[in-house]
C-alpha cells in the first residue's frame, strides 16, 4: 500500500470517529466539561434558556408592539431587546444549534423526523412547562443545575433534587399514557435527504460558522452595523464587546457538536437509572460537573498575581437566589416538561439542530413561557438572578462563602461520587426502577 493511500486510510478513519460514529458517553461528558470550562474562561458559562428567553422575548415584543400596547403588562415589551446577534445568550444558542446541525449532517443524522400527533400536542404543553419551571429555578438543566453547580452554586443541588423528582413523576405519566391514551397515534412520517446532500449541507455550515465567527472577530465600528439594528444587533454594544462574541459562538458550537455526536442528554441521565437502570449518562453528568466545578474554581479564586488579585470569572456568575423552594419546584415543573418533550433545555436544542420537529415545536412555546414568567417575576420582586441574601424565591448561596473553595470542591466530588455509587448499584439491584 502506497504512503497516500495509506494516509487517505487513516483519514477516513478519523473522520469516521469524529463526524459518524456515536461518541462514548463518558469522553462526551469530559469533552462537554471542558468546553464548559473554556467557554467561562473566554467569558461567561453557557445555557440554553438565554437563548431562548431572548427569543420569546423578541415575540412578545412583536405583538405588543403590533397591538400598540401603551398600558399594562405588555408595556413592558415595548422596548426592543437584545438583538439576535448583540445578546451573548442568544448567540450560544445559535452556535449551538449550528454545532448540533453539523455533527447531524456530517454524521448522516440530520432529517425532518415529524412525530405523531399526540407528540405533537405535547411538544407544546412541554415547552410551556419548561419556560415555567426554568423561570422559578432560575435557569433550565444548564443554568440551573449542571452550570449551577459546576459554578459553586447551592441552588444547583436542590434544583437536582427537583429534576429527580420531575423526571419520576414524568415517567410515570408516560407510563399511565402508554395504558390509557390511544389517540394520535397516527401521522408520524420523516423527510429524509440522500447523504451526500447532508454532507453538502454539513459543509455549508461550518463555511458560515467560519465566516460568521470572522465578522464577529472583525467588527471596528459600531456605527457601522446600527443600521441593521433591529431584531439582529438592537441594544447598547461595544466593538469589543461584539468581537468577542465570535470565539463565544465557536466555542458553543464545539459543545452542542459533542453533544449531538454522543446522544448527550442530562435528562435522560436522571431517567433511565428509574426507566432502565442504566447509569452511563448518569455518571458521565457527574463526571462533566465535576469537571466544571473545578474549572470555576480555578478562574473564581482570586489569585494576587492575576489582575491585581480579581478572578477571572466574576463570583456571581450563575450563582442564584432560588436555593430553596423556587429552585426545587422550578426543577420538579422543569423535569416533568422534559419528559414530556424528550429533551431537556440543551438536549432540545441539539435536537433542533437534527431536525426533530417535536422539539422545535418545544421551542417558541418554551420561549415564550419563560419570557413571560421572568418578566413578571422580575417586574413584582422576585427577580431569581437576584443576588440579595433572601428573596422570594429562595437565598443567594455561593458555597466558598461557608466552605471555602478546597471544602467546596470536596463536598461536590463527595456527592458526585455518591450518585456514581447510588446509580452503580442500582445497575445491579433496579430498587430505583419505577415499574410500568
Amino acid at each position: 500500500m502506497s504512503e497516500g493511500s495509506i494516509i487517505g486510510s487513516k483519514a477516513g478513519e478519523l473522520y469516521k470517529r469524529l463526524c459518524k460514529d456515536e461518541w462514548n458517553p463518558m469522553v462526551t461528558g469530559l469533552v462537554v466539561g471542558l468546553l464548559s470550562v473554556l467557554i467561562m474562561a473566554w467569558w461567561r458559562p453557557w445555557g440554553a434558556v438565554g437563548a431562548i428567553r431572548n427569543w420569546g422575548d423578541w415575540m412578545v415584543h412583536g405583538f405588543a408592539t403590533m397591538v400598540g400596547a401603551e398600558s399594562g403588562f405588555l408595556e413592558l415589551y415595548l422596548e426592543a431587546p437584545a438583538g439576535w446577534l448583540a445578546s451573548s445568550g442568544s448567540v450560544i444558542g445559535i452556535g449551538f444549534i449550528g454545532g448540533a446541525f453539523i455533527s447531524a449532517c456530517l454524521g448522516g443524522d440530520f432529517a425532518f423526523r415529524i412525530p405523531p400527533r399526540l407528540e405533537l400536542l405535547k411538544g407544546v404543553v412541554a415547552g410551556i412547562f419548561m419556560g415555567i419551571g426554568a423561570a422559578l429555578a432560575g435557569g433550565c438543566n444548564v443554568g440551573g443545575m449542571y452550570n449551577a453547580i459546576g459554578n459553586l452554586s447551592a441552588n444547583g443541588f436542590t434544583m437536582w433534587l427537583g429534576l429527580v423528582i420531575g423526571v419520576v413523576c414524568g415517567l410515570k405519566y408516560i407510563y399511565w399514557e402508554m395504558s390509557n391514551i390511544t389517540w394520535g397515534s397516527g401521522g408520524a412520517k420523516t423527510l429524509d435527504f440522500p447523504q451526500s446532500v447532508k454532507t453538502f449541507l454539513g459543509i455549508i455550515g461550518f463555511a458560515a460558522l467560519v465566516i460568521g465567527a470572522m465578522k464577529f472577530a472583525g467588527i471596528e465600528d459600531v456605527d457601522a452595523i446600527d443600521a441593521i439594528g433591529g431584531v439582529l444587533f438592537s441594544g447598547e454594544k461595544s466593538a469589543g464587546y461584539l468581537q468577542s462574541l465570535g470565539g463565544l459562538i465557536v466555542i458553543a458550537a464545539g459543545l452542542g457538536y459533542a453533544m449531538q455526536r454522543g446522544r448527550w442528554c442530562m435528562v435522560q441521565g436522571f431517567r433511565e437509572p428509574h426507566m432502565t437502570g442504566d447509569a452511563t449518562l448518569a455518571k458521565s453528568v457527574a463526571l462533566s460537573i465535576f469537571v466544571v466545578a473545578i474549572g470555576a474554581a480555578v478562574l473564581k479564586y482570586g489569585v494576587p498575581m492575576r489582575t491585581d488579585g480579581y478572578p477571572v470569572l466574576a463570583e456571581a456568575n450563575y450563582v442564584r437566589g432560588t436555593f430553596g423552594w423556587g429552585s426545587i419546584v422550578g426543577g420538579v415543573i422543569f423535569g416533568f416538561g422534559a419528559m414530556l418533550a424528550g429533551g431537556c433545555g440543551s438536549g432540545t436544542l441539539w435536537r433542533v439542530g437534527e431536525g426533530q420537529v417535536k422539539l422545535i415545536l418545544v421551542v417558541p412555546f418554551f420561549a415564550l413561557a419563560n419570557s413571560l414568567m421572568t418578566k413578571w417575576f422580575n417586574n413584582f420582586g422576585a427577580d431569581q438572578i437576584s443576588l440579595e441574601r433572601t428573596g422570594k424565591l429562595g437565598k443567594y448561596v455561593y458555597m466558598p462563602d461557608t466552605l471555602g473553595y478546597a471544602g467546596t470542591l470536596f463536598l461536590i466530588g463527595a456527592i458526585m461520587i455518591t450518585w456514581y455509587l447510588v446509580v452503580s448499584w442500582n445497575e445491579e439491584s433496579n430498587k430505583l426502577i419505577v415499574d410500568f
